[in-house]
């Protein structure tokens, strides 16, 4: 796995010694290399460019969110995808602006489709029809046109973890196309004068390696809108574009995503006679999750002769949930001497009260002893995204690194933090 380092082998976060970062912010830490989110956005517009195709990459907010982001992706000239009225909010702060804003979710609240109308957020992806139908309601009422997305289940299961397929027909996420949901939500949208049907939206699923899944994603796409006698403005095909988190995985680049999705949707589309739609992404992992880090202090250990050795360090599954969640695997180094060869294999365990708070089984590591560093690689996604407040232990500060200068994007909870909204009981 592709790592920076200082002249003396030390991990180097966008040109910041992992080291002093630790020392500087404290550990647990959340350290995001800037260039490498700006690289990851500019490789997706630079693919669909290369194709000629009308486009849009929105960040998808759900892998990692906070203001500072936003920002970043603004600078880009990213879009923006969100799934909350807590993220439509960090938008606003973030002086986003709202026409590029989709707003995704199975179950909006009242509250949260009229903060998005009500900020003038772009695109509505309405999922059901009990969302549709109070859309419609509520646009009416307020006296605008809203532009929304149909989200359909395309039937298509992606080769990825069960928990996180969504594409298949059996989802709690859009209308069902084989019993004729889709086709029915289209013409309601169509019929409502306070709304506008840009188009279809789908998502397949998150973490995939091969493109076979999103052409048969794409082919349907075209196909139900054609079924419909439906001219869609936009195909949103969703995100899922896998990252390398441990060796063993092999990503496929932006470009070979974006070609088979382009290319797909061109020639079906002239099959059946229609025009070119544009192609929206919501790539969420792929943009922050290389380009994160989180980093550990190491504590106490124990050894069990002949059977394993548990390395403890500072965090744990309420930094990052995905191993206990669905055994997602990681990769670790040894800050001070990142590329070093492994002297030990010991499995990095947190310190939360759960036996199953493992970050990583049988990391092949240098030799640690307590106090050394440790760096826990492509923690970018779903880590503070996904973070707890188990055992009361408190959420790590998350810092930005880029071109050699660090700042914090968000602040350290304290101890002080998690009472703050407690109330004292009153017999």
């Amino acid at each position: 796995m592709k790592i920076d380092t200082t002249a003396t082998g030390a991990l180097s976060i966008g040109g910041v010694d992992a080291q002093q970062l630790a020392q500087q912010y404290g550990t647990p830490l959340y350290v995001y290399d800037v260039s490498r989110i700006r690289a990851a956005i500019r490789a997706y517009k630079a693919a669909f460019a290369a194709q000629d195709a009308d486009f849009t990459v929105s960040y998808a907010a759900k892998a990692f969110a906070c203001i500072a982001m936003f920002q970043v992706a603004a600078s880009e000239g990213a879009h923006l995808d969100v799934v909350s009225g807590g993220e439509i909010t960090t938008a606003m702060k973030a002086g986003f602006d709202m026409a590029n804003v989709s707003l995704n979710g199975n179950n909006k609240s009242d509250l949260e489709l009229e903060l998005a109308v009500d900020s003038g957020l772009g695109t509505i992806i309405v999922d059901n029809d009990y969302e549709l139908d109070r859309l419609i309601a509520l646009t009416k009422k307020q006296g605008v046109v809203q532009n929304i997305l149909i989200r359909i289940t395309p039937s298509v299961s992606a080769h990825t973890h069960e928990y996180i397929m969504t594409g298949q027909s059996d989802s709690k996420f859009g209308y069902d196309v084989e019993s004729g949901q889709a086709a029915a939500a289209i013409k309601k949208a169509q019929a409502a004068d306070s709304i506008n049907l840009l188009g279809l939206h789908a998502h397949i699923g998150s973490q995939i390696f091969e493109t076979a899944g999103f052409v048969a994603e794409a082919q349907k796409l075209v196909q139900i809108a054609a079924q419909c006698n439906f001219q869609p403005k936009v195909l949103d095909v969703g995100g899922g574009f896998g990252i390398q988190y441990t060796d063993d995985d092999k990503p496929l680049p932006p470009s070979a995503f974006v070609k088979v999705l382009a290319d797909t949707i061109a020639t079906e589309s002239e099959k059946v006679g229609a025009p070119m739609p544009a192609v929206w992404i919501e790539p969420g992992r792929s943009i922050v999750g290389p380009a994160g880090y989180t980093l550990y202090t190491a504590g106490s250990r124990k050894v069990i002769p002949g059977v394993r050795t548990y390395q403890t360090v500072d965090g744990g599954m309420g930094d990052n949930i995905r191993p206990a969640l669905y055994q997602a695997e990681y990769e670790a180094v040894l800050a001070k001497a990142a590329t070093a060869p492994a002297e030990e294999t010991v499995t990095l365990a947190g310190k939360c009260c759960e036996s199953g708070d493992i970050l990583i089984k049988d990391a092949k590591l240098p030799k640690i002893t307590a106090g050394d560093v440790i760096a826990v690689l492509a923690t970018g996604a779903y880590g503070y995204s996904m973070a707890s407040l188990y055992n009361r232990n408190p959420r790590p500060a998350v810092v930005f690194a880029e071109d050699g200068k660090s700042q914090v994007a968000v602040r350290r909870e304290t101890w002080v933090d998690l009472c703050d909204h407690d109330m004292d009981y009153k017999a």
